[in-house]
């Protein structure tokens, strides 16, 4: 094979393998969308491959020509499928409805009412909400009694038969028409209650359906507009808008928009109204919320 010969195949395989390396890169890009891709690389390339495309033209150099041409048709597949993928993911994030995620203890479900009467109950005492202002009750109880009152969370069926907050029924129902309503509870805190809430939610709640219910640990999670919650501990790295439901333990926090029950709930997300930061019992402050 003549020297002219091996270089003629060298140059066809360089092409080859040039070219070819942007097919799995498309088939990635049709798969995943490419947001790992650089539109500057994208242009760049492509003008690159263009003007090489042009020289082969002017030189008559059908090597050049063929590989250039092909490069040409492949990065612009590639360009067009990472702008398609994510002109769809903008238009979809546009156009869904907003979302809300609702914790369900002490806020759905009147757990401290329950809570409260058990420990009672257990230990003759007399605690009123007034008693634990500010604090969880657990840590309203004397320590010689914390493991005994942490106990009580574990019964079997504890969370199967807990009351429904006044009015919550009717407006989570009305929130369903207009948002895409979730339930998210930190039960990692008592794993042994998934049964019972999962139970407590399809009797009361039928209307949410299974996959809208996210029993998780860390609430920052939740890719959802607003947060409505009782503990203010799930807040801070929460990137949405965070809502408290007032509460005992919450009673001191300042720093949040604040409901005080699910009449607040539907004048702040149904009535046309949103609100600024206030404390328990000051007025809402009308802004949009859409």
């Amino acid at each position: 094979m003549s020297a002219e010969t091996w270089i003629a195949v060298v140059g066809s395989v360089a092409a080859v393998l040039t070219t070819g390396a942007f097919v799995p890169q498309i088939l990635r890009t049709w798969r995943r969308g490419g947001r790992d891709l650089s539109y500057g690389l994208l242009v760049l390339y492509l003008a690159g491959v263009v003007l090489w495309l042009v020289y082969g033209l002017l030189t008559g150099a059908r090597a050049v020509i063929l590989a250039n041409a092909a490069a040409t048709l492949m990065v612009s597949t590639n360009l067009f499928l990472k702008w398609r993928t994510e002109t769809r993911g903008t238009m979809g994030a546009r156009s869904r409805r907003p979302r809300i995620a609702l914790d369900m203890d002490g806020v759905m479900a009147d757990t401290l009412k329950k809570y409260l009467q058990a420990y009672n109950q257990a230990f003759g005492e007399h605690l009123t909400l007034a008693d634990i202002e500010g604090h969880e009750l657990e840590d309203a109880v004397p320590p010689a009694r914390a493991a005994a009152a942490r106990a009580l969370l574990l019964a079997p069926g504890f969370f199967r038969d807990v009351e429904v907050m006044p009015g919550c029924q009717e407006v989570v129902r009305e929130l369903s028409q207009r948002y895409e309503v979730f339930v998210a509870s930190a039960a990692m805190d008592v794993p042994t209650s998934f049964d019972d809430k999962f139970a407590w939610l399809r009797e009361h709640f039928p209307f949410i359906p299974p996959s809208h219910i996210v029993f998780c640990g860390d609430k920052s999670v939740l890719d959802v507009d607003y947060l409505i919650d009782d503990a203010p501990r799930h807040f801070p790295s929460f990137r949405g808008t965070p809502v408290l439901f007032s509460a005992p333990l919450n009673a001191g926090e300042t720093r949040y928009l604040r409901v005080s029950g699910w009449g607040d709930v539907r004048r702040l997300l149904l009535g046309g109204e949103t609100a600024s930061p206030s404390v328990a019992g000051a007025p809402l402050a009308a802004v949009r919320t859409t």
